[in-house]
């Protein structure tokens, strides 16, 4: 197995670690079960996973078969993610769905962890690193976002309701800011 190379596993997994921030995501996890009930971990986990490996084998092909553009991908996934900072921001409720009885797959699987920013990243990562490699960084990845998502009730009571406000807010504004650059370095793509 010639293509499986530690460093790569370890370099794309702390991309990736970086872009689904899943623990940045944690007071919209607190959130989301505090609307919903409880949050099937494991199905949020595997869904996100198995999203993101078919979306690294299949994916530009598949948006280019429904005539959509990485970077206009990118550009509406940027919306979502501005979306969801703002309710984290201003404490305001835009994502409504009455009839849903669990947030483990929307929001939470998809675009939550597996958005629109972690598909465009491993469209590019796919140019520069091996396969094989990628697919073990997701799977890692996807190891942490479960113990996180299952833990997220522990994390709530030892962070308190304050805590987890000044969290919220804050991460609202790094997830704000990942949006605008998701956005600006897609957006000028869209014109040329």
């Amino acid at each position: 197995m010639m293509d499986f190379n530690l460093k790569e596993i370890i370099t794309v997994g702390m991309v990736l670690f970086a872009v689904i921030d899943i623990v940045g995501s944690i007071p919209i996890i607190v959130g989301l079960r505090a609307k919903h009930g409880h949050i099937e971990s494991e199905k949020a986990a595997l869904v996100a996973g198995l999203i993101m490996i078919l979306f690294l084998f299949i994916g530009e092909e598949f948006l280019s078969l429904i005539g959509i553009d990485v970077h206009s991908f990118a550009v509406a996934g940027s919306f979502v993610l501005f979306f969801l900072a703002l309710e984290m921001i201003l404490g305001i409720h835009i994502y409504r769905d009455e009839e849903a009885s669990s947030a483990s797959i929307v929001p939470l699987a998809f675009p939550l962890i597996a958005g629109a920013g972690t598909m465009t990243t491993l469209l590019s990562l796919r140019s520069q690193f091996h396969t094989v490699n990628i697919v073990i960084a997701i799977i890692l990845n996807i190891i942490l976002v479960y113990l996180v998502l299952k833990s997220s009730g522990k994390i709530e009571r030892m962070l308190g309701k304050n805590g987890l406000g000044v969290i919220r807010k804050t991460f609202g504004v790094v997830l704000l800011a990942i949006a605008v650059k998701l956005f600006a370095a897609n957006v000028k793509d869209l014109f040329v």
